[in-house]
């Protein structure tokens, strides 16, 4: 018999170890895919969602932390200061379920104000940050169910296994503006469909404001952000047999007022040749790789969003400053 069980554990193991393999193998194929169509347009670009490798995770964290990185900490303010009202708002929740998670340091704050909160569901790419987010998370909220789920929050389809009742998504960080309008209306439109009928939504928004206040927030002092910009580069010599040298090229941030957005590029300082799984790629000096985006809006440009998405604007937070805003949605 404790032979029969030893056998079946090591099967066990065998098959998550079996699953974890292809998945890593399918998210390599998936960036490559990424990154060589990417590279080959005439407008260069690759999709922010690569950004955000185990390292690059780490970086973001200590972007947070950073003085010129307003939005983490306003948005903790907003959670202390107005989280019962919320949670008293958002109705008797059971589940809550986090869209792009990473290290949920915020989330202990909701975690706190929802008193009938039972099941929590961070939802992130990076493996490493949400089994260490489940161990904190699980010490810190004693009983509380925590079943992390690995994948793009965007693309996420079903919750597995999560209990049914009243739910509570969170956005935070104004990750929400990271997507296109056009990409921002189909994840609250699947967000929807996901959390079910009647369940609410609370989403970070950073505001529009002065260029003095919002620059430096993507282009700190520190160099903090451009070590995560070019972070990117580094992961594709890493994963996919590049030869980037990132000394030769620079994390540059620019305001497009047109369309009410922060633009992200790594820009080439020199005129260059990158090898990419045995594919080249010329760059001209100043030619640009677009990596990211971060729209801003006012209170009512984004409830407009939301309701063309089939949400009900309930009540918006804001801080003083008018830096950052907390909404709180109702799926109708």
């Amino acid at each position: 018999m404790a032979s029969d069980i030893s056998s079946l554990l090591a099967e066990g193991r065998t098959s998550a170890s079996a699953a974890k393999s292809a998945r890593r193998a399918a998210e390599i194929a998936e960036f490559a895919d990424a990154v060589l169509q990417g590279l080959a347009q005439r407008t260069r670009s690759i999709p922010s969602r690569f950004l955000y490798d185990a390292t690059g995770s780490a970086l973001f964290e200590e972007i947070t932390r950073v003085e010129e990185y307003y939005p983490t900490r306003t948005e903790t303010a907003l959670l202390d200061a107005f989280g019962n009202e919320i949670a008293a708002l958002a109705g008797d929740v059971d589940t809550l379920v986090e869209f792009g998670s990473g290290s949920s340091r915020k989330t202990s704050l909701l975690i706190e104000a929802l008193a009938e909160l039972d099941t929590y569901i961070p939802i992130d790419v990076s493996e490493s940050f949400l089994a260490d987010a489940a161990k904190r998370l699980e010490a810190k909220h004693p009983g509380l169910n925590v079943k992390p789920l690995v994948g793009d929050f965007t693309r996420t389809r079903t919750l597995a296994g999560a209990p049914r009742g009243e739910r509570l998504g969170f956005f935070s960080g104004s990750t929400i503006g990271n997507l296109t309008h056009e990409e921002a209306k189909a994840f609250l439109e699947s967000a929807a469909e996901l959390l079910g009928a009647g369940s609410a939504f609370l989403i970070g928004v950073d505001l529009k404001k002065r260029l003095d206040i919002l620059l430096p927030a993507y282009d700190d002092e520190e160099g903090v952000t451009a070590a995560f910009s070019l972070n990117l580069l580094a992961r594709i010599n890493r994963e996919l047999d590049g030869d980037f040298d990132t000394t030769r090229f620079a994390h540059t941030a620019i305001y497009n007022d047109a369309k009410g957005r922060i633009e992200i590029y790594l820009q080439s300082l020199t005129d260059q040749d990158v090898r990419v799984m045995g594919r080249s790629f010329s760059f001209a000096k100043g030619e640009r790789i677009h990596t990211e985006n971060s729209h801003k809006y006012s209170l009512p440009e984004f409830q407009a969003l939301a309701q063309s998405a089939g949400w009900l604007p309930v009540k918006a937070w804001t801080d003083t400053g008018d830096l950052f805003s907390l909404h709180l949605l109702r799926a109708s």
